[in-house]
């Protein structure tokens, strides 16, 4: 991996093969290691390149406060001009999928394209009334199961808590994906945990309607209800966005299926080599 110091952090990113650049951004808690079945896939006939977020893998703590998915947003356009990318593909998986939302807000008609898996606009993934969001804050809740249990069981805490809404399978139906998930939460600190929940609930998602960039959502048949129809609602508001089921996966869509994802990131690939 290579390192990109920047004013407060020294962001941690890889850069493989030549081509159209593929620029992945990881979930939540996770780390650039999530995208390897796509990075293998294309690495010969793209350039895959992947990051730590700020909190996260190699990068690890920095010296921010708080985080928030603008500053996130910050750390990618500092990447993309560190390298010299003007016409990107950004792949966001979750929290990834805000950051990539944010960039297209700020930028609708840089990208080449965007692909989302386990897209989400908002967390919780369902409307509360205007003014209420901050009094409902899980903030508080959380300091203390990360005080007492670490993030590993804080963060098993939250899908329990999920599957016991939903009744899916939620974030994997593969259980070796779901034991590297939790080495990653693992290798996560406490405050960074905090920090990187924080910025996940106080996103206030933008509206998309401006945007021109092709997107293409996937989201998995166990993924939560409420995020199913937000990845609808992304692929709806943009002006060239398309949404896919696949089925037998969960919220981490790309590795319980990655043959199917990567299949349809090659189609819609393919389909923007050709415009």
């Amino acid at each position: 991996m290579t390192e990109l110091s920047l004013e407060d952090a020294t962001l941690w990113y890889d850069s493989r093969g030549d081509g159209t650049p593929l620029v992945f951004i990881h979930g939540g808690w996770q780390n650039g290691r999530a995208w390897t079945p796509q990075v293998e896939r294309f690495d010969t006939t793209h350039r895959p390149i992947t990051l730590d977020v700020r909190g996260h893998g190699n990068t690890g703590a920095t010296d921010a406060d708080e985080y928030s998915i603008d500053l996130f947003t910050d750390d990618l356009e500092a990447l993309l001009d560190h390298l010299g990318l003007e016409a990107p593909v950004l792949c966001g998986l979750s929290l990834g999928s805000m950051v990539v939302q944010n960039y297209l807000d700020r930028h609708p008609d840089r990208a080449a394209g965007a692909i989302l898996g386990g897209a989400v606009r908002s967390m919780p993934p369902v409307e509360l009334p205007p003014g209420t969001k901050p009094l409902l804050s899980p903030m508080p809740a959380l300091a203390a199961s990360l005080s007492m249990s670490g993030p590993e069981a804080t963060f098993r805490s939250m899908l329990t808590s999920i599957q016991a809404v939903t009744g899916r399978r939620w974030l994997s139906i593969d259980p070796e994906v779901r034991a590297t998930t939790m080495e990653a939460v693992g290798e996560v600190d406490s405050a960074e945990y905090r920090k990187i929940f924080d910025a996940l609930y106080r996103f206030d998602p933008p509206s998309l309607t401006h945007v021109e960039t092709p997107t293409l959502v996937v989201h998995g048949d166990q993924e939560a209800p409420p995020v199913k129809r937000q990845g609808r609602e992304i692929a709806a508001e943009v002006d060239d966005g398309a949404c896919l089921e696949l089925s037998e996966s969960g919220h981490l869509v790309n590795q319980d299926r990655p043959s199917a994802f990567n299949e349809a990131a090659e189609t819609f690939l393919e389909e923007r080599a050709r415009l």
